[in-house]
């Protein structure tokens, strides 16, 4: 009914503003009536209309539960992230959401992560692009990491080594990333990385023979996925036909690396930067991330590249879609929206720098598709 009352208010407008116009001889006195008709008439209009839509009320939302992967050492992550809530509620409120309590967790593990984000046990999620395909049907890409691209880029290992190869983390924003397969300072792994600095292939007996260290998560795209990828591409074999493989995140790795426990470690292109000060810190002393590691020489000449792999899409940042609440078109544009003003602070470029993230872009589900078909090697 006020819907009818509406449009019939605005007819009568029109009306009135036609007689108006055609009696341009009217006298002005009945000018003055029409005009002071179709003001009233206009304002009755005003409040159908405020009547039908309020404004200036936020939605109000109880609570919001972020989850986070341990990529990272999970004290270190709760850390880093603490003053994400506060930052995320004020961006939130000027995006027409009133939120009471934002919490954060760190999954035991990436499937973990994305089980809860499934359920909706979990409102959003910081998840690698590996796992957020295995749980896409459940979940839907809503932002997707950006970085500094590197200062290498090359698909040849060898280019990689060496100190004047070190890798900085320089240039424009980028979408993708490279794993690499490493050689660490053992026998076996100085003899791996001889061969391919001196430009000789690797047979597959050399790689089985030699101790590797692979993430957890078979869903890590760095740590298992696309290193499993890269053996079966080259040497129709996989992770699961290596005879000598231990796991652990990727502090472990570099950790059992320098120990020489292991040969062969996997990480992201710029895992070394990230390890670097570790690496030669005494293992009696700390770290920000812990124990040094212990080495005397550097990591760039210590750590040398055998493989690299192909490109890795960026993390993601999704959303359950088992919650009517937040999964709709409204509340993506405003988390998507208060992410984007919160990385332009200072504060929040501190807590995104966690992952090694610098901003974020909109995101759709075919933007993953390349990275459905290294998942379907592992499966």
């Amino acid at each position: 009914m006020k819907l009818k009352k509406l449009v019939a208010v605005m007819m009568a407008a029109a009306m009135l503003a036609g007689c108006t116009s055609s009696a341009g001889n009217t006298a002005t006195t009945a000018g003055g009536e029409a005009s002071t008709a179709t003001a009233e008439v206009s304002t009755a209009a005003a409040e159908v209309s405020t009547a039908e839509e309020p404004a200036g009320e936020n939605i109000h939302l109880d609570s919001l539960q972020l989850a986070f992967v341990p990529s990272r050492p999970a004290d270190e992550i709760y850390t880093t992230t603490s003053g994400l809530p506060d930052l995320l509620k004020a961006e939130l409120a000027n995006q027409g959401y009133d939120v009471d309590e934002i919490t954060i967790t760190v999954s035991d593990s990436f499937e973990v992560a994305g089980e809860a984000l499934s359920s909706g046990a979990v409102d959003l999620a910081w998840l690698p692009s590996g796992t957020y395909i295995v749980y896409s049907d459940e979940t839907e890409v809503i932002l997707t990491a950006t970085r500094a691209g590197l200062s290498n880029d090359s698909e040849n290992p060898a280019d990689w080594n060496g100190l004047e190869n070190k890798t900085e983390r320089a240039g424009e924003q980028v979408a993708y990333y490279k794993g690499l397969i490493y050689a660490g300072p053992s026998e076996k792994g100085r003899a791996l990385a001889e061969k391919v600095n001196n430009g000789e292939e690797l047979t597959w007996e050399e790689l089985s023979d030699a101790t590797w260290c692979v993430g957890a998560s078979v869903t890590s795209n760095a740590g298992y996925s696309f290193p499993y990828k890269w053996l079966l591409d080259r040497y129709g074999k996989t992770i699961n036909d290596l005879p000598h493989v231990v796991q652990g995140n990727y502090a472990e790795a570099f950790a059992r690396a320098a120990a020489e426990q292991v040969d062969i470690i996997v990480c992201y292109a710029d895992g070394r930067t990230d390890y670097e000060e570790d690496w030669e810190t005494p293992t009696d002393q700390e770290t920000s991330k812990g124990a040094g590691f212990g080495r005397e020489a550097t990591i760039w000449e210590e750590c040398n590249v055998i493989g690299v792999t192909d490109n890795i899409y960026n993390d993601t940042i999704a959303i359950t879609k088992a919650k009517e609440e937040v999964y709709n078109e409204d509340f993506i544009n405003a988390f998507c929206s208060a992410m984007e003003a919160i990385c332009q602070t200072q504060e929040g470029q501190d807590i995104i720098a966690i992952y090694t993230h610098e901003g974020y872009l909109r995101a759709s589900d075919a933007d993953y598709d390349d990275m459905r078909k290294a998942l379907e090697a592992v499966q």
